[in-house]
């Protein structure tokens, strides 16, 4: 591996920017949830949660705190976790696509590949949270 590529993939501000890309997605949603409360409260009314202001503020505080947890790395596997069982039940809720018939799979597909993604992504930085934090108690010891 290129000398270069190698110092990248140590380098602290890297590991900060890509935590910042991962948790801008949830911190952003969780924000426009609680911006936007009649958005949300009437986003939970069509896919059929009652009471929609206990599911919007829950997922609100599930997206922020599992941001949280990435930008700051403490406890980045209970933030992965959380967001992970939060993406898959919003396949199970929202994006139906064995319900779904013509065009309109393709789209509901697509998020539901999307989601895959964000979840691999999501385990990803929690494997390379634990293998960094390993590599820095090895520089501590004698």
């Amino acid at each position: 591996m290129p000398d270069f590529i190698e110092r990248s993939l140590n380098s602290h501000r890297l590991w900060i920017i890509a935590r910042c890309f991962m948790a801008s997605l949830f911190l952003g949603s969780s924000l426009f949830k609680l911006l936007d409360v009649s958005g949300s409260f009437k986003e939970m009314e069509d896919l059929g949660l009652e009471p929609v202001w206990f599911f919007s503020y829950v997922s609100a505080f599930i997206l922020a705190s599992g941001a949280y947890c990435i930008l700051f790395d403490q406890y980045m596997w209970l933030g992965v976790v959380t967001l992970s069982t939060y993406l898959l039940l919003s396949i199970l809720i929202t994006h139906t696509f064995w319900n779904i018939s013509g065009l309109e799979i393709r789209h509901t597909l697509n998020f539901v590949l999307e989601h895959f993604a964000m979840i691999g992504g999501l385990m990803s930085i929690a494997i390379a949270s634990h293998f960094r934090q390993k590599s820095k108690q090895l520089e501590v010891l004698p």
